[in-house]
């Protein structure tokens, strides 16, 4: 009776020890730099929202915030660094909805569980996509472009920069009943190019990066993605409406702050604390959204719950879709 009575005494013990250790570490915390890897180049959306959370968060800490650029292998090269990282608070992880979603079904031996490789932080944008053409010889309407796509079934092609944007392809041609071929880039300003120099016809990208090349005419936008735009974009129709399908579904890119699994929870509590005071000040939040980079927060629960959901929103399309990358 006597050992049963301290076994569990001694592990409550050393459970009040550990918490009380973690929770003497994130008082310190941070006292050296931390490391931000985004799993893609300069540029793009989600490096975007990192330097901007990481300019905050190294003034208010004093201490730097090194944004990491590791592009490639659809954001898995990134992941994976993230994940084998120490679990330590050092190591932040700007992930992107492919990285946490739709990679377990795309890749047969994906180096890194997307659902318990990463301790969730918080949501942190979302940007809006818009199908953008040319605009000295791309299509002037959703329409036209139908129009040209069956006339020269598999002549047309189209770039992405990230699996989303990819879908956001397959879900329209296959309800429009397109031929249309996808050609892969690493990440949004790469497939920008592709259009400019002609190498696609057609691409979807974050409404933010296309938004100054719109304005001064080199290109044009036919359609945005998602109806929940910001009213700066009220003047481009949605592709569900500009296509006549009702039933297309609306899609948005969205980025996440996680850290590899691990981390101490009083750390973790300390960064999300940090990342929703930074992205819900209002200069931060109208700074933000100039970008194109719609801020939005979440508690690490709530961050984790909503992976999960999309995860089985996205399981069945890729399914469906029969996209692989290996």
């Amino acid at each position: 009776m006597r050992r049963a009575f301290l076994i569990p005494a001694m592990l409550a013990l050393c459970a009040g020890a550990a918490a009380a250790a973690a929770e003497e570490q994130s008082v310190g915390y941070p006292n050296h730099p931390i490391r931000l890897i985004v799993p893609f180049p300069a540029g793009g959306p989600s490096d975007i929202v990192a330097r901007l959370i990481g300019q905050k968060m190294s003034e208010d800490w004093g201490q730097p915030v090194i944004i990491d650029n590791r592009p490639g292998a659809n954001t898995v090269i990134g992941a994976q660094a993230a994940a084998k990282a120490a679990p330590d608070g050092y190591t932040l992880f700007m992930a992107i909805d492919s990285t946490l979603v739709m990679n377990q079904y795309l890749t047969r031996n994906l180096p890194y569980d997307p659902l318990t490789d990463f301790a969730p932080i918080t949501l942190t944008a979302k940007t809006i996509s818009v199908l953008t053409v040319s605009a000295a010889s791309g299509p002037r309407s959703v329409q036209e472009l139908v129009a040209r796509a069956k006339a020269q079934p598999g002549k047309l092609n189209y770039g992405a920069g990230t699996i989303t944007a990819q879908l956001m392809g397959h879900l329209f041609h296959r309800a429009a009943g397109l031929d249309i071929v996808y050609v892969p880039f690493k990440g949004t300003p790469e497939t920008v190019n592709g259009l400019l120099t002609g190498s696609v016809d057609l691409i979807y990208a974050a409404n933010q990066i296309v938004a100054p090349l719109i304005a001064n005419g080199q290109l044009r936008a036919l359609a945005k993605l998602d109806r929940d735009a910001p009213p700066s974009m009220t003047d481009i129709p949605t592709l569900a409406d500009a296509a006549d399908l009702p039933n297309l579904d609306d899609i948005s890119v969205w980025l996440g702050l996680v850290a590899p699994k691990g981390t101490p929870k009083p750390i973790l509590g300390k960064i999300h604390a940090e990342v929703v005071r930074v992205l819900t000040d209002p200069a931060v939040k109208a700074r933000s959204e100039r970008t194109g980079n719609y801020p939005v927060t979440s508690t690490p629960d709530e961050f984790a719950a909503f992976i999960r959901k999309e995860a089985d929103r996205w399981e069945r399309v890729i399914k469906e879709s029969g996209i692989k990358f290996d």
